[in-house]
């Protein structure tokens, strides 16, 4: 009995040494100001933020584009979103998640052929990959400046549930923070799905 169980373990404890994780490439957040501790603006140089070192992937030139079918592509991501980001009415968490399943071609203005089933609600970190950092402001939208979307919202549902409270959801906020609400609550349906 005890060889068998020494040969069960071998192969478990081998098992993650041959997986290979992919390393995930983080776009540039934008962020170009440095802060203290009090919040006042300070030289970014030796203070390890952001601001300093700049890292991640540089944004393609365009970075939005509008493809005249209702969606627009993010160079950076690769997600297709839908360009009129109010079509959907604010709505509960679960409808949500169903109605952006059942968009489709003829919706919304969309004209791309989609069926239903390939559109989704987006995670909470692809709202935030829309947010440039640094245009953000509490009285402006910080998308990307020269987006193409149209009617932009205050605040919107996010696939993602909280951890910790299992009866909330993210919602991305129109000045780019991301807070959390009940699910039962009614907020904006910005769908996206996968490009090619």
């Amino acid at each position: 009995m005890l060889k068998k169980i020494a040969c069960l373990v071998v192969p478990l404890v081998a098992l993650p040494l041959a997986v290979n994780a992919a390393a995930v490439r983080l776009p540039k957040t934008g962020q170009a100001i440095c802060y203290d501790t009090a919040g006042n603006v300070v030289e970014c140089a030796g203070t390890g933020q952001d601001g300093e070192k700049q890292t991640g992937v540089a944004w393609p030139v365009p970075r939005l584009v509008d493809n005249t079918d209702g969606t627009v592509t993010d160079n950076l991501t690769g997600l297709v979103w839908l360009k009129n980001a109010s079509c959907l009415e604010p709505m509960s968490w679960n409808d949500a998640l169903a109605a952006a399943n059942q968009l489709q071609t003829g919706q919304c203005g969309l004209s791309d052929s989609s069926a239903a089933g390939q559109w989704r609600l987006p995670n909470v970190g692809e709202l935030q990959s829309l947010m440039d950092i640094s245009s953000t402001s509490s009285t402006t939208a910080s998308l990307p400046a020269g987006h193409p979307f149209t009617d932009i919202e205050a605040s919107y549902w996010s696939s993602t549930t909280h951890a910790l409270y299992k009866g909330s959801a993210w919602l991305n906020m129109y000045e780019g923070s991301v807070l959390s609400a009940p699910k039962t609550g009614t907020f904006y349906v910005w769908p996206v799905r996968n490009g090619q």
